[in-house]
C-alpha cells in the first residue's frame, strides 16, 4: 500500500503544576496526548495521529485534512473589578 503524509496541527498546552504538556489536534477531535517535554510530546501527538488515520482508513472512514489553520490569538479583556 502506498505511503501518504498528513499534517495537522497540535496544539501543546504547558502544565505548570505537572510540568508535562498536553497535546490536542484540533482537526482530529479525541486526540489527547502528552509529554514531560515538548520533544516527547511532538513525538507522542505523531503516534496518536497516526494511529487514528490508520483506523480511519482501516475502517473505510473519510480522513479529515486541514484545509487551513487554526488561529492562536491572545487578546486583551478589561474587567472592572467590584469594589
Amino acid at each position: 500500500m502506498p505511503e501518504r503524509e498528513y499534517a495537522y496541527t497540535i496544539l501543546l498546552d504547558p502544565d505548570p503544576k505537572s510540568g508535562t504538556y498536553t497535546v490536542t489536534v484540533p482537526a482530529l477531535p479525541g486526540i489527547v496526548t502528552q509529554g514531560v517535554t515538548i520533544e516527547e510530546a511532538i513525538a507522542m501527538a505523531k503516534d496518536a495521529i497516526r494511529l487514528h488515520v490508520e483506523a480511519m482508513i482501516a475502517h473505510g472512514e473519510p480522513v479529515p485534512e486541514e484545509r487551513s489553520r487554526p488561529q492562536l490569538i491572545t487578546v486583551p479583556v478589561p474587567i472592572r473589578s467590584a469594589a
